[in-house]
């Protein structure tokens, strides 16, 4: 396997943070884009059935957990970090084919996937080389499913600027640019845009499952994302697309 030295230091890093089993400080935000992993699992539990499906940048197996519940007639979960899959293959499940490969760069043949999901990973990569990378695995009219952060708020960039030790050195939120470069490789490309009310206002809810305070603040982001201008608020983005 063939790494860049962008590449060896996500590897240090993502094995250091799945060794070390703590979660992260950030975490306790997430709660905030609830309404984003509604929607993303949504998606998958409606694509996924029958489908032989590849978890981009599997982590330590959470996702490809959630989607071995949809039926997929085959799965393989592949991540740069060796720690990541050996924490996923503890959990012992033999439909599953965990691989450590990069994700810019892997050994699988291509045209082999009907559906492509990441969460969080696209990111950390080498945009461009990974979703062509994605575009090579993916069958024709087959789907791809992503979420990833956005990097055009400042106040967030700001956190993340104040904050490094939280993340690795060369992630990079995604930009309006980098969204446009999927459009050059897929068709109907869809974005939807989430948490600028449901992280501003993080302190007024406790739980986002069913309170009716975050479900205010879901729809009035749903209402300032459908004005472009605002879109850059926004703290991440679901990326659908489809293989032509």
């Amino acid at each position: 396997m063939v790494l860049s030295k962008i590449n060896i230091r996500e590897k240090e890093f993502h094995n250091k943070l799945h060794s070390s089993g703590s979660p992260r400080s950030e975490n306790k935000y997430y709660k905030a884009l609830h309404n984003l992993y509604d929607d993303f699992l949504i998606l998958l539990q409606n694509k996924t059935p029958g489908k032989k499906v590849l978890d981009f940048g599997c982590g330590n197996g959470v996702y490809t957990e959630k989607v071995l519940n949809f039926n997929p007639s085959k799965i393989t979960a592949i991540d740069i970090s060796e720690k990541a899959i050996e924490v996923a293959k503890s959990k012992n499940h033999k439909m599953v084919d965990y691989i450590v490969e990069n994700c810019e760069n892997t050994k699988l043949n291509s045209n082999s996937f009907d559906l492509i999901y990441g969460v969080g990973i696209l990111h950390h990569l080498k945009l461009n080389d990974a979703v062509k990378e994605i575009e090579r695995l993916l069958k024709k009219n087959g789907n791809i499913i992503f979420i990833e952060p956005l990097g055009t708020n400042p106040a967030i960039n700001l956190y993340r600027k104040l904050t490094p030790n939280s993340r690795s050195a060369d992630e990079h939120p995604l930009t309006f640019n980098d969204i446009k470069y999927f459009r050059t490789l897929f068709s109907k490309v869809k974005i939807n845009y989430y948490g600028f009310f449901t992280l501003l206002f993080l302190s007024l809810y406790k739980s986002p499952k069913d309170s009716k305070i975050f479900f205010i603040l879901s729809k009035a982001d749903q209402i300032l994302f459908k004005i472009p201008f605002f879109k850059f608020l926004a703290w991440s983005i679901l990326i659908e697309a489809e293989k032509n």
